[in-house]
């Protein structure tokens, strides 16, 4: 042990004397490292926490690390689900949320030169004043970073038209394990030359390189008038059969939602008044572009034809609040574990099915909310104190286990993190999982980059 609070001692005494006052040790930045948004807690403080305010200064956190063989944990805002941000005991916590930089904003290319920690909703701000936006629109907009969404691939609530975050990253500045700065992709629309590994990069959740900037691409604003559609109905099967039917019918909106019935009664108690439809499952569709009223009037008939209760309106803003006030309106009741899975459309009743059996087999309720258009369920569970309950993990292997029986997959936007890890072979299989892990070993040799995520140190032998 005494060699080991040497070693430590040792790196911290480097990283001060190479970023002075950016190395943080006292015991509020080591606690608020030790968590995210998971539920997860580290029970060990990391060694410190650096805030990184340039790409050189994580070169030199990754130098001094790989030097001294010192695992590092990278992180941006903090707002991820599957704890995998977290820092443990012999870990350097390598903060960018002070490189948050916007360089550039082009018109001419429509995209914008960002540094990791810029915040998502700052972006689409920032853009909105040159004509454009930007398309990738997590729920934690308002406070997750571009960086940390890209080692996510976060989606969001207009990903089933406008695509998850991997369709907007066209280059990236990096840090590799040794601290070597590279520069990957292309600032052109097209190019394939060599391999893709900004792909390889986008949901890599911190365990290749240290993503520091980016440049994203843009879209010029929508001038035309948005429609929102809200449909209601008492049987979930009923709403999938919705979905199912407005996709097979080639409608496209933007924005296309579904809160189930225990949702939708604890966002109505949280914001004190109801939308239509409460008490029952909600659909929600907004279109855009030209022609986004007669669309919106298409889809409607196609609800109502299937005997869900329909109102139409010009913006609807209210509606989407009413959508992003699900985690508020949890957190109300208690501790929050959000999971993440996704089926093929066609298997989406199923799915949904499939969570109110499980709900019956186990005794708990499971409030559920979907990213309707693209399959991604997010199935939520509520408990109180600071662990989660085993039959919740149960109840939540149940859920992993059909929707991998059904051609899905265990996350389709938070990752893998410490949470799902020891249900990645399961899913991936493990010729590919032997695969992903050599992959992991090319670029961090040391296994320094966020060692323990994503892949299950048990399977390692």
């Amino acid at each position: 042990m005494a060699g080991i609070a040497e070693s430590k001692s040792v790196v911290l005494g480097q990283l001060i004397d190479a970023l002075g006052d950016a190395v943080l040790t006292d015991q509020e930045s080591l606690a608020i490292a030790r968590a995210d948004r998971s539920g997860k807690v580290s029970s060990t403080d990391p060694i410190c926490v650096v805030k990184a305010l340039t790409t050189e200064d994580v070169a030199i956190v990754m130098q001094i690390a790989n030097r001294s063989n010192t695992p590092v944990v990278v992180r941006g805002g903090g707002s991820g689900l599957a704890g995998g941000a977290i820092g443990s005991a012999g870990e350097i916590v390598l903060s960018l949320e002070k490189m948050n930089h916007i360089l550039e904003i082009s018109t001419e290319n429509r995209w914008a030169h960002v540094e990791a920690g810029v915040i998502n909703q700052d972006l689409n701000l920032a853009a909105q004043g040159h004509g454009l936006w930007f398309a990738p629109d997590p729920a934690s907009r308002i406070w997750s970073t571009v960086g940390g969404n890209i080692a996510t691939n976060a989606g969001g609530l207009l990903c089933a038209k406008y695509g998850v975050t991997r369709e907007a990253v066209r280059e990236l500045t990096v840090v590799m394990a040794d601290g070597e700065i590279l520069r990957m992709g292309h600032e052109t629309v097209k190019g394939v030359t060599g391999y893709d590994l900004v792909g390889l990069m986008v949901g890599s959740e911190g365990t290749l390189a240290v993503i520091t900037e980016a440049k994203v691409a843009l879209k010029p604003i929508d001038t035309y008038q948005t429609w929102t559609l809200s449909g209601s109905a008492s049987e979930i099967a009923t709403v999938a059969k919705a979905i199912q039917e407005t996709i097979r019918q080639g409608m496209q909106p933007s924005v296309f939602e579904l809160i189930d019935e225990p949702c939708s009664r604890y966002i109505s108690q949280h914001l004190g008044k109801e939308v239509s439809g409460v008490g029952s499952n909600i659909l929600i569709a907004q279109t855009d572009g030209a022609g986004a009223e007669d669309l919106a009037h298409q889809i409607s008939r196609i609800w109502k034809d299937l005997g869900l209760s329909v109102q139409i309106e010009a913006d609807g803003e209210e509606l989407l609040s009413f959508r992003r006030s699900m985690l508020p309106a949890l957190n109300e009741k208690g501790n929050v574990l959000i999971e993440d899975v996704a089926v093929p459309i066609s298997r989406l009743g199923e799915m949904l099915s499939a969570i109110r059996e499980i709900e019956k087999e186990f005794g708990i309720e499971i409030p559920t909310v979907a990213h309707a258009g693209d399959g991604n369920l997010h199935p939520n569970f509520v408990y109180s104190g600071e662990e989660v309950p085993e039959i919740i993990w149960k109840a939540a292997d149940a859920i992993f286990q059909k929707a991998i029986s059904l051609g899905g997959t265990l996350t389709g936007e938070h990752g893998v993190g410490l949470l799902k890890r020891q249900w990645l072979m399961e899913e991936l299989g493990e010729p590919q999982w032997r695969l992903q892990w050599g992959i992991k070993k090319l670029f961090d040799p040391k296994n320094i980059l966020n060692p323990g995520k994503v892949f299950d140190p048990t399977h390692l032998g």
